[in-house]
Parts: structure tokens; sequence; C-alpha cells
């Protein structure tokens, strides 16, 4: 394997869009530099989603230590700033132990905070968040993404902030809203104060971007849902979907669960649901690279 530095790490970032070979490369690094993998991808969080968010599997991780993976419940709010708070814990257990830590996800708001630092959060009121987020579950379908009337809303309130989003982006919509409708301003205002102080920083970083040809990426995005379908998928799904978790929660967005759902409730049939599912995860495939290609420099390195 391609050496990536002749001087040792001190941290290793690996970037990509979903399906692109990231657990993998990981573990390889991790056998080279003594590494611990830390989970920096927002859906792979969650326990109750091993299947259809692509989790390292059991022999992946016994060849290595991995962190941050599957440990939050789907019940639970969990955001940017809660994983900061995680990843230095988990920074300060790999220099403990004398390991390279190795962030690898596809997260790119993670790898930002990591490398850049978070504006500060303001306190947002517990009642307003419940309304917006009761809103979203009553209004929005969970398979189109048609968020335009949360749009709608937060052009009323915060048109400058509303320009920026787009109108199917539900989570930023919903932050933006909550943080005007708490704090009286604009999430905007918010993200130009002063970051606090990035967790990775110095000249021993090596920062990887995997970014595979299209139609290969498509094959495997295609390939790999069928293995995930194969190997039980739709009854992860069924299980999440009997515990009651909240339509507004992060979990329910997971690619394959509001597929996999139309499909349970008789809506739609199963070649259907696993069609809408491939196409929803190259669709995100595409908005990853994108979002990668305009945020990360030329100090990442581009791996195709």
């Amino acid at each position: 394997m391609m050496s990536l530095n002749m001087m040792p790490p001190e941290f290793i970032l690996i970037a990509g869009p979903t399906a692109s070979g990231k657990s993998a490369y990981a573990i390889n690094l991790a056998r080279q530099y003594n590494g611990l993998i830390i989970n920096t991808d927002s859906m792979q969080v969650y326990r109750q989603l091993r299947i259809i968010t692509a989790r390292p599997d059991e022999q992946e991780v016994q060849q290595c230590p991995h962190l941050l993976y599957g440990h939050m419940d789907g019940r639970e709010p969990y955001s940017v700033a809660l994983w900061l708070n995680e990843a230095e814990q988990a920074l300060e257990l790999a220099r403990k132990e004398g390991k390279t830590p190795i962030f690898v996800g596809g997260t790119g708001l993670y790898f930002k905070g990591l490398t850049e630092g978070l504006s500060p959060v303001p306190v947002l009121d517990p009642q307003i968040r419940q309304k917006w987020r009761n809103y979203m579950s009553s209004e929005i379908s969970d398979d189109s993404h048609d968020a335009r009337s949360l749009h709608r809303e937060l052009v009323k309130r915060d048109p400058v902030a509303a320009e920026q989003l787009r109108a199917s982006d539900h989570q930023r919509l919903i932050r933006a809203l909550e943080v005007i409708d708490s704090t009286g301003k604009s999430i905007l205002e918010w993200q130009a104060l002063n970051k606090g102080q990035a967790l990775i920083t110095g000249d021993r970083v090596q920062k990887v971007l995997l970014m595979p040809e299209r139609s290969q990426l498509h094959g495997r995005i295609n390939a790999r849902f069928d293995k995930m379908v194969a190997t039980g998928a739709l009854e992860e799904v069924n299980l999440l979907l009997d515990q009651g978790v909240g339509s507004s929660m992060p979990i329910m967005k997971a690619i394959g669960v509001p597929q996999f759902a139309k499909f349970l409730s008789g809506e739609i049939s199963s070649d259907e649901a696993v069609a809408r599912a491939k196409a929803a995860t190259r669709q995100y495939a595409k908005r990853q690279s994108t979002w990668f290609n305009n945020q990360f420099g030329k100090d990442w390195r581009r791996i195709e």
C-alpha cells in the first residue's frame, strides 16, 4: 500500500462520498500506523441502524479499534457540537494509548468543525425546537423531501438565510428557524462569530479525499444496497419503526428508511422501494462530492 508520507502522521482524515471505500482504506492505514478509527459520519452513530448505514461490521471492528459507532439511540437528539465533544474525548484516548487517530466518514460538517472549530451555539427554547420538529412531521413527506413550506416560513423570518439554503434541506431549514425564533438573530449572525479552537491543527495532518469515478461509484452503490437487502436491511428498518421514533428525528432520514417504510405500509412494492433507495443514495453521493470539491482545499489529497 502506498505510504502517505515519510514522516508518520499525527492525525489522518479520510473523507469521501458514500460507498467510496473509506472504511476499508481506513483499516489499511490503521494497520500501517497503529491507528484508532473514529467515526465521522452522522448516521453511523445510531445503534438501531448498522446495515442500512453501512456501519463497519464485526469482522472489520475486530481488525482495529473503532470509536463513536452505533453508540447513540436514534430517539435522542444529536448534533455537530455533541460529536465534537465526543471526538475530543476520542483524541485524548488515542493519545493515552499511543495510537494514531484516523477520522473517517462522509459528513463534511464534522470535518469542518474538527479542523476549523465551531461557531458558538445559542441556547434554544425547547418549546420552539419541538414546534418546528412537529411542523416538519405534519407537513413534510419523508420520501419526497419536499420542504418548500419550511423554506417559505424561513423566507418570512430570515430571507437572507433562506437565500443560502436549499429548499429541500430539512435539517438546516429547521435549524435556521429554531435559531431565529429562539434568539431573534439570524443563524448567519451566529455563524459569523469567532469559532472555537480546532481540535486538529499542525503540519502532521494527512487529509485524504476518496473520489471514485462516477460510474464506478454508482456500481458500488447498487451492489452494496443489494447486499444490505440480502443481509437484513428491511428487518432492521421494521424494528426501528416498531420503536416509535419520531419522524422528525435525523435517524428517520437515513437512506432506505423512508423507502422501506413506504413498502411496509403497502404504498409501494419492494422492488420500487429498493430502486428509490438506490436512486436516493446516488443523489446523496453526488451532493457529497460537490460539497467536498467546493469546501475542501488543496491540502486534501484526492484519490480516484
